[in-house]
């Protein structure tokens, strides 16, 4: 494929389970994390982002990249064998890959490389039929503006956007890192004026996940990492 995968895999935690004994949770995070440190250094990144107490859906989330679709089956095999995962729900999961853009002049497939920023907005994107029949210069032309919008006048927001076409529901995932949430809001709220928006069908839900390691994460699901010893 001369490309990668990219995934993203969602969880939330069954409520009942933060009443189980302060122990039992801990060797179940334990366990959990432990998993994916384990299976990190296979994969071209392996970021855990927390989405706790944000959205009612979703706690916590794997962006996942590697050069092995095989990569993607095994560790959420080797997940599942864990107690934790009795009590997850993967309300969402999304796949994707990378591929050379036909709007700029690069002939390989992109490379998605994390920059290391504290947030991720992620969310699957679907664009109307009608865009697939314009005219190639005219896609050209709108896409041009759309990205010379996010180069120019947002430089600190990173796109990573990969394509899903034929491998799930939507057509593209499309992830930005970013050092602050609202800045994404107002470049969202720029691109609404741009040609491109217009073809737009879908985009959302949206996630805004803060990066966090692993176990950071799992505190979060029964507010280990801030309970206050009476």
């Amino acid at each position: 494929m001369n490309g990668q995968y990219v995934a993203y895999t969602f969880y939330r935690v069954d409520p009942a389970w933060r009443r189980l004994p302060v122990e039992e949770r801990a060797a179940a995070k334990d366990a959990f994390a432990e998993v994916v440190e384990h299976f990190a250094p296979r994969f071209d990144a392996l970021r855990p982002y927390t989405v706790a107490g944000v959205r009612p859906d979703t706690d916590f989330f794997l962006w996942k990249i590697t050069q092995r679709y095989e990569d993607l089956g095994e560790l959420g095999a080797a997940l599942n064998a864990t107690a934790l995962a009795g009590w997850l729900e993967t309300p969402y999961s999304y796949l994707a890959t990378t591929k050379a853009s036909e709007y700029t002049s690069a002939r390989r497939a992109r490379q998605i490389a994390p920059k290391g920023s504290s947030y991720l907005v992620v969310y699957p994107f679907v664009k109307v039929r009608p865009w697939y029949s314009l005219p190639e210069e005219d896609r050209q032309r709108a896409m041009d503006e759309h990205m010379r919008i996010g180069r120019e006048e947002f430089p600190t927001i990173h796109n990573h956007t990969t394509y899903s076409f034929g491998i799930d529901d939507q057509e593209f995932m499309t992830a930005f890192e970013c050092d602050e949430p609202a800045d994404f809001m107002h470049l969202m709220l720029r691109l609404r004026d741009s040609e491109a928006s217009r073809y737009t069908e879908r985009d959302t839900p949206i996630f805004v996940g803060q990066h966090v390691d692993i176990r950071m994460a799992l505190d979060a699901l029964d507010g280990a990492a801030s309970r206050v010893e009476l």
